[in-house]
């Protein structure tokens, strides 16, 4: 197998294989699994690490969720190739995309500490990374991830053990 893959905007064809390379870390409840639509909603968010032979080997989304604060979510790569730079440049992709949508600061949670660490990501001792007003702006957000961001009671199930990170650009 080779080593080499690109990066590229996801397609409606990949939601099958990003529900595939989320699948066993769901089971393991590293990631959070969606239904179906929820993938094709947040498409545009998603980048895909394509093998050479066109295999869908990875994926990671950006998600925005303030004027200068986005979200790496659903960072994943196929068992086959982790430990191969899929990771580092799928973020390194959505972090580019971050600033040039004006991102000022990327948020994440994870267990990988380690390796958001290795991408200058630090872990945030509170969630002093929004002010008050922003806070109460986004506790009107219907979208799990930026429930897990502010820490809200009811996602504590999804949340126990991450650890939430920041990078600063």
């Amino acid at each position: 197998m080779s080593d080499s893959f690109h990066i590229r905007p996801a397609r409606t064809s990949d939601v099958s294989a990003i529900k595939k390379l989320v699948a066993p870390l769901a089971d393991q409840r590293i990631l959070m699994a969606k239904e179906t639509v929820a993938y094709y909603e947040s498409l545009q968010e998603f980048r895909i690490a394509e093998s050479s032979e066109g295999e869908v080997i990875g994926c990671g989304a950006l998600h925005v969720m303030w004027e200068d604060l986005a979200e790496v979510r659903t960072l994943a790569a196929s068992e086959d190739w982790r430990g191969r730079g899929v990771g580092h440049v799928l973020v390194e992709s959505l972090l580019d995309e971050a600033r040039s949508l004006g991102v000022a600061r990327v948020f994440c949670l994870t267990f990988e500490v380690d390796f958001f660490k290795r991408h200058g990501f630090e872990v945030m001792a509170d969630q002093s990374a929004v002010d008050p007003e922003v806070y109460s702006e986004l506790l009107r957000s219907h979208d799990e991830g930026v429930a897990e961001f502010l820490d809200l009671a009811r996602v504590k199930p999804n949340t126990l053990g991450n650890t939430r990170m920041i990078r600063f650009l």
